[in-house]
């Protein structure tokens, strides 16, 4: 029975041995509970589609629908569950399919068991995870978000461009609302809708792309956090 705060996770990974591991961690932390494992893409989106879980692990690479393809029919089914990628992948190529996707988060498997769980907690409640040893990658990931098409931050608000700048400072849903004195469910339309007018997928591509016209030399506007 799920009890009050529990957030509900689905593991999608056609590695067995691995898909246990996980389950075996989630499944020891009262703030979790484990709502089913899937073998494959297919089947973690007819899952993810009758049970609703609040996040998706994702594998990237699985035999047959991938896990980018996944993400994407997840998207197109409108699955309101955030998807966390979790792979042995470090490509950057990998890393900006996936955010193009629309992936809440990009973490490597070879993390320790409590920073994953870690990672787990900040992103339930709302804060963008990327895998630390990634860093490295986000100017290249930034540039190429940076040139695809249809992105214009001049049609943002004032009151999206400040919540735009939050978000790449790694702030939570919660604490842009309280930061800005606003409630948590303005600061999701707001979201929602400065996604739709820069064409991103997630609020990981957000920050991500924010962060690459923060340090872009012709982008003296661009908006940012002190």
């Amino acid at each position: 029975m799920r009890q009050e705060g529990q957030k509900s996770i689905l593991i999608v990974d056609d590695h067995p041995l691995f898909r246990k591991g996980v389950a075996d961690l989630i499944e020891m932390e009262p703030e979790f509970r484990l709502l089913a494992e899937a073998k494959s893409g297919a089947e973690g989106v007819e899952l993810a589609k009758s049970l609703c879980p609040d996040l998706i692990l994702l594998d990237l690479n699985m035999h047959g629908m991938d896990g980018i393809e996944t993400l994407s029919r997840l998207k197109r089914e409108h699955v309101s569950a955030l998807v966390i990628i979790l792979t042995f992948s470090n490509q950057e190529s990998d890393l900006v399919a996936a955010l193009r996707a629309g992936a809440d988060g990009y973490l490597l498997k070879d993390m320790e068991p409590e920073s994953l769980l870690d990672n787990l907690r900040a992103a339930a409640h709302g804060e963008t995870v990327l895998d630390p040893s990634l860093s490295g990658l986000l100017a290249h990931a930034m540039k190429d978000l940076d040139d695809a098409p249809a992105q214009n931050d001049g049609a943002l608000t004032e009151r999206e461009r400040e919540i735009l700048a939050l978000i790449a400072a790694g702030m939570s849903n919660k604490m842009i609302a309280r930061e800005l004195h606003i409630s948590d469910g303005t600061v999701k339309v707001h979201v929602k809708n400065m996604l739709r007018k820069l064409n991103l997928r997630s609020r990981l591509e957000a920050a991500v792309w924010a962060l690459g016209r923060q340090d872009s030399p012709t982008e003296k506007t661009a908006p940012g956090h002190a």
